[in-house]
């Protein structure tokens, strides 16, 4: 694998407060308790998003109980061997993890499970950085996420920051190696790729069973240039591989990660950000597909903050979540906003 890069920062420039200020909403349901179970911090030179920005946003209004956070290549080690430069990231958001457990900034606990970065394509050598992120981790480190997103049909679109070949969850052998250790460890996976690969996921979760694997961003439909005018065939394939991915009892879901430019909805490019109304009516389809496929035990709703921040302010998005989940009983709705994370990433 060639070393892991970022053009997340850049990306990110382009967030307007001033923009998403535009919108303010009541706070549906504030006393619902969740769990946010996806989100990034860093500093990269275009772009920070640190413990204080975070705060900013899961302070807005709703019952932001803790916070998982999620690999994005950030504060690696400057020194040392290659394969060990991502334990940096690990011990970067332990420290803003036990920052928050003093309790000295609210009652939100941010990070209360990390997911880090190792190369699984090193085989059982993985092992040794795994360990190593565990012992650094304070009793948080929970599991790893490898980027496998892909893409030679649109220029776009990215591929993804570990610079995946197009099939490696389903064809690369040093992976498998490698990802076999995750259950010796008794860590979970995060899985991220675009729609197209979404049968590779559902190989993988098929040839490690006891393996418990996370699908991120609601499987990732693409809705960007040579997608855009395809929308009602990208969502009938979507719907067919997923329903297959929904076929593992060892897979969950993520719903949420539809603001990304990727999507092709373009609420970044209005002059003023869309409503809540406005977001459920455009992603009901694909969460409650979601939710109809995997079931409220299997699903958990994710703000992918401030990665989605590009298409709306974070109060704005869980709005739209509870209204998503408004006909779900109040059982249900704990399982979607709280529990499902909890039970995944073992939360106390």
């Amino acid at each position: 694998m060639k070393k892991p890069h970022s053009t997340v920062g850049s990306r990110m420039a382009g967030i307007s407060d001033t923009w998403l200020g535009k919108v303010r909403e009541p706070i549906l349901e504030p006393d619902l308790e969740i769990i946010d179970p996806h989100h990034h911090l860093w500093e990269f030179p275009e772009h920070r998003y640190l413990l204080p920005d975070l705060l900013k946003d899961t302070g807005d209004g709703h019952k932001i109980h803790s916070t998982v956070f999620m690999e994005c290549a950030a504060c690696y080690r400057a020194e040392g061997p290659e394969a060990m430069r991502p334990v940096g990231e690990v011990e970067f958001v332990n420290g803003i993890a036990a920052m928050s457990a003093s309790g000295a900034y609210g009652p939100t606990r941010v990070a209360a499970a990390i997911v880090g970065f190792a190369d699984l394509t090193l085989g059982d050598k993985s092992e040794a950085v795994l360990a190593k992120e565990i012992a650094v981790g304070g009793g948080r480190f929970r599991g790893v996420r490898y980027v496998a997103s892909f893409e030679d049909r649109e220029a776009q679109i990215h591929n993804g920051h570990t610079n995946p070949p197009q099939h490696l969850y389903r064809d690369d052998a040093k992976f498998h190696e490698g990802f076999a250790v995750l259950g010796k460890l008794g860590l979970t996976f995060d899985a991220w790729c675009y729609h197209p690969q979404l049968p590779d996921v559902t190989a993988l979760a098929r040839k490690f069973p006891n393996q418990p694997i996370v699908m991120d961003h609601c499987g990732g439909p693409l809705g960007l240039g040579y997608y855009a005018s395809r929308r009602d065939e990208v969502f009938a394939t979507w719907k067919k591989d997923m329903s297959e991915l929904a076929n593992c009892p060892n897979v969950m879901i993520k719903l949420g990660g539809l603001g990304m430019r990727v999507n092709g909805f373009e609420f970044h490019a209005q002059p003023t950000p869309p409503t809540s109304e406005a977001l459920a009516k455009a992603w009901k389809p694909y969460i409650e597909t979601c939710i109809e496929l995997f079931g409220p035990k299997r699903a958990m709703f994710q703000s992918n903050f401030p990665v989605d921040k590009l298409s709306g302010s974070y109060a704005v998005y869980w709005n739209a979540f509870k209204r998503l989940a408004a006909g779900a009983s109040a059982s249900e709705k704990s399982q979607l906003f709280r529990e499902t994370a909890r039970t995944f990433y073992r939360m106390p």
